[in-house]
């Protein structure tokens, strides 16, 4: 049985590319007899706003969408993340970063990957002694995933992608990503690959512009020894001008193109359904 689901961060309101990323899951699901899943992801408690969280129900029942089971809040769950992490810190998956943002982005030497400058590895050698101390000071640390180490147990990994077939993954293009801050129990890689396991999703359908972390989610399930879906990743919408709806340019939402006169079947059929 096919399990999708559609999964927003409330840090604004729904618009058209949301409407068709919603769509499209639940389309799969309802078509194939299967499940529809809907979750907030609302780990970033610094952005995420509970009126967006409401928002987004309120746009999806107005839509016709309909989910099977609760409504899973990512915020309610931060036990499950945690356990990940204590697995991954189990194996030596994962070790404590000091660097800043500007560390980083002034490392000369840092690699580019698939999404941008890659981190140096700056922190990965240092002494356990080191690490310690640094703590135990009230240092600020992220924890990252150790990608070499990882890859080295588990060996070459793939994915089945619906639209571009077997898919040879590469998390080396991501490098060694954060699993955790202080004030964010889990970064959107670890929580989406525990939820998806958590909640049973059989078909992980999101954007394209998601397509490279996959990478770093195909391996992470690997070292986790989580279930392994399929994935789908569609195209993304965009507007009169080529340009993709996004939140932080101020896309119209739907509750704008529902207090206009729109009706569900019109956004429907804009967004291609």
């Amino acid at each position: 049985m096919i399990v999708t689901r559609f999964a927003p961060s409330p840090t604004g309101l729904l618009h058209l590319g949301h409407a068709y990323s919603a769509l499209f899951a639940w389309r799969r699901a309802r078509d194939s007899g299967g499940r529809f899943l809907l979750r907030i992801e609302d780990i970033d408690r610094a952005r995420c706003r509970e009126e967006f969280a409401a928002g987004i129900v309120e746009d999806l029942i107005w839509l016709g969408l309909d989910w099977d089971g609760d409504v899973r809040r990512q915020s309610e769950h931060f036990a499950d993340y945690r356990a990940a992490l204590d697995r991954l810190a189990a194996q030596d998956m994962i070790y404590p970063c000091f660097c800043t943002r500007a560390d980083i982005a002034g490392a000369v030497s840092a690699p580019h990957g698939s999404l941008g400058p890659l981190y140096p590895g700056t922190c990965r050698a240092l002494k356990a002694s080191e690490r310690r101390a640094r703590i135990a000071a009230g240092d600020a640390y992220a924890m990252r995933l150790d990608c070499e180490r990882a890859l080295a147990r588990t060996g070459p990994l793939a994915w089945r992608d619906e639209g571009l077939g077997t898919i040879t993954a590469d998390p080396r293009s991501l490098g060694d990503v954060v699993l955790a801050r202080k004030d964010a129990p889990a970064s959107y890689h670890l929580a989406v690959t525990v939820d998806d396991a958590i909640q049973g999703v059989t078909l992980v359908t999101r954007a394209s512009d998601l397509l490279a972390a996959t990478h770093i989610h195909r391996l992470l399930q690997a070292v986790l020894e989580l279930p392994v879906p399929h994935w789908h990743h569609h195209r993304l919408l965009t507007d009169a001008r080529g340009k993709r709806f996004a939140k932080r340019d101020r896309a119209v939402a739907l509750r704008e193109m529902r207090a206009a006169g729109a009706t569900p079947k019109q956004v429907q059929a804009l967004a291609g359904f």
